[in-house]
């Protein structure tokens, strides 16, 4: 039978990514003021920038409903496809929640839990989809990225903590300290929650490549298929010395990546954020 690779709009692929692999994107919601629209469709991480600033506040981000995933997956069952969804954490969102319980009524529906974000999320995505295009079936698929998401090791360095503060994840005090001694806090996606790591201190394009370095130097536990580099409004150079970084330090990956985080990350995080995501062997 044949398989439709479906995702939330969390997994920050490309348009490119999704043209190339088939996959269907299922789109979170995105609050701001009175306005909800469809993360992706509707609304940019640029409408989130003029929003903030606009404003002071943060937009808000609520999971697809129920009867978006029924909706959905009753599209692609109608044409004969079994489905593989990959949502983001359960620890995140209720999107996970709600589409395992319209996969419930539906034979051929399998819905895994990528407890990650981002392009650690669209790692496993993109897993699934080679997969299918190997002929597995749903069920395999399922069974294969499940075992592949504690392997994903995602991580992203941010610029400045102003939307962290502002979404409450962190105090008045820590984050006018963060700001005179212009700290970058390196946040970490482990068992499925975001963490906060090493904090580095200065330049945040000195940081940005500091930062590359801890997370590649002297390792031999890499998959080399593929690395991304996703980030929030950083410069075109800023990005190429990350990919050059990463050709000097850990050589021979069959693809590096580039993609601009979608809504959620930008929500969390701001301007100025960048990551290098990748499997552990």
């Amino acid at each position: 039978m044949k398989v439709k690779i479906i995702s939330d709009s969390t997994c920050d692929l490309s348009p490119a990514l999704i043209e190339k692999y088939d996959i269907a994107v299922v789109p979170l919601y995105v609050l701001t003021g009175d306005q909800m629209r469809r993360d992706g469709l509707e609304v940019t991480p640029e409408d989130i920038y003029e929003y903030v600033e606009r404003t002071g506040k943060l937009p808000s981000t609520s999971a697809p409903n129920l009867g978006d995933f029924i909706d959905e997956f009753h599209k692609w069952r109608a044409q004969g496809y079994e489905i593989v969804h990959f949502n983001i954490s359960s620890d995140f969102s209720s999107a996970y929640q709600n589409a395992c319980a319209a996969a419930a009524d539906m034979e051929g529906v399998y819905v895994v839990d990528t407890r990650n974000l981002s392009t650690g999320s669209g790692l496993v995505v993109l897993h699934g989809a080679e997969l299918a295009q190997q002929g597995k079936s749903a069920s395999e698929i399922k069974q294969l990225c499940d075992a592949m998401v504690g392997k994903v090791e995602a991580s992203f360095v941010v610029d400045s903590i102003d939307y962290l503060y502002k979404g409450g994840r962190c105090s008045s005090v820590a984050a006018l300290g963060a700001n005179l001694l212009k700290l970058k806090p390196l946040i970490e996606v482990t068992d499925g929650q975001m963490k906060a790591g090493k904090k580095y201190r200065g330049n945040i394009d000195k940081v940005i490549l500091n930062y590359v370095a801890d997370k590649l130097r002297g390792r031999d536990d890499i998959d080399k298929h593929r690395i991304f580099i996703t980030h929030t409004k950083c410069s075109p150079v800023t990005v190429q010395q990350v990919r050059g970084k990463i050709n000097e330090l850990a050589p021979g990956f069959e693809e590096i990546l580039e993609t601009t985080a979608g809504c959620t990350v930008t929500s969390h995080c701001g301007p100025g954020t960048l990551g290098v995501l990748f499997i552990r062997k």
